[in-house]
């Protein structure tokens, strides 16, 4: 069983995320930190294969938190899950050790594909003595890179998840399925469908906004 540590300090985010691991076979969520320190106690006492790491914590970046530990002696794997778009962050979180970095939204399927894929290469890795050759190398790192099946659910592309995020992080007040939609060029449903996905992953959360008579409009905010 490889044992996970969840380092996110949004509440939301952090139950999704553990709800996902505890979903793939061969995985078991051990604890959930909410902060740099709180990961870095955790991490001195008690052991975790591997850290799947937001980048933007409260007290500390991830990437620091990655060098605090290698400095100390903690060894275990990171999956780095992070709005970071910045190549310059990539490439530290390259430096550090960070061994797969998955970039929010995503859904279920990508984390369980980035975990099926790094079990993988543990299995391939976890055996005594020397490989047989370059080849033998070259399988066990490709499992850490390659890819496979849709992130998505079925009609949904990568492209338009994109645009619906970038819109709402133009807008921390939230915004409705109306406004996304009218935003980006597709319908209100296709909108609503999109952002009801984010919503499932912990990317994004509903608030009623109360105007007028009638039901409350529901807009979506960045969790």
């Amino acid at each position: 069983m490889i044992s996970v540590l969840i380092v996110e300090d949004e509440e939301l985010t952090a139950e999704a995320n553990r709800l996902h691991v505890q979903r793939v076979p061969g995985f078991e969520v051990v604890g959930v930190a909410r902060s740099g320190g709180e990961a870095l106690r955790f991490l001195r006492t008690r052991r975790a294969d591997l850290v799947l790491l937001d980048l933007y914590l409260p007290d500390m970046h991830g990437l620091d938190l990655c060098r605090t530990l290698r400095a100390a002696g903690v060894l275990c794997d990171v999956i780095a899950v992070t709005s970071a778009r910045d190549l310059s962050v990539v490439r530290s979180a390259v430096s550090v050790g960070v061994v797969q970095y998955l970039l929010k939204p995503f859904g279920f399927a990508a984390l369980s594909e980035k975990l099926e894929r790094y079990a993988e290469f543990r299995s391939s890795t976890g055996r005594a003595g020397e490989v047989s050759g370059q080849g033998e190398v070259d399988r066990a790192l490709s499992a850490l890179r390659g890819t496979g099946r849709s992130a998505l659910p079925k009609g949904m592309t990568e492209a338009t998840l994109e645009a619906v995020a970038a819109e709402l992080r133009k807008a921390p007040e939230g915004m409705s399925a109306q406004a996304v939609g009218a935003a980006i060029g597709v319908s209100r449903v296709t909108a609503r469908r999109y952002l009801e996905h984010l919503v499932e992953t912990g990317a994004l959360r509903r608030v009623p906004r109360y105007g007028g008579l009638g039901r409350p409009e529901l807009v979506y905010q960045g969790t």
